[in-house]
């Protein structure tokens, strides 16, 4: 067996859930510059839909606008209640 500290099954190279999703990271976090607000704005709409679509709780979500050279920087966390949340939530972008 390997030095990992995972518990691990050697035969058949599996490993349990809980060392891979343990809940210490449900915080999803997206950032881009829009050409203007009102794209930034219509994007931090979109996302927190399928935020919404996703929490079985409700998700924190925390948008930061930001006037930069070129447009609008849009930083959004989105903190949910569990790991599997925003898994699920960034599966879903892709």
């Amino acid at each position: 067996m390997s030095k990992c500290s995972a518990d691990e099954t050697p035969v058949c190279c599996c490993m349990d859930v809980g060392t891979i999703m343990d809940n210490t990271d449900c915080t999803a976090s997206y950032s881009r510059v829009f050409a203007n607000r009102a794209d930034a704005e219509a994007t931090l709409d979109a996302l927190s839909a399928k935020a919404r679509g996703v929490e079985s709780e409700p998700c924190q979500i925390t948008p930061t606008f930001k006037e930069v050279d070129g447009g609008v920087q849009l930083d959004i966390d989105f903190v949910f209640c569990c790991e599997a949340e925003t898994l699920i939530f960034q599966l879903g972008l892709r």
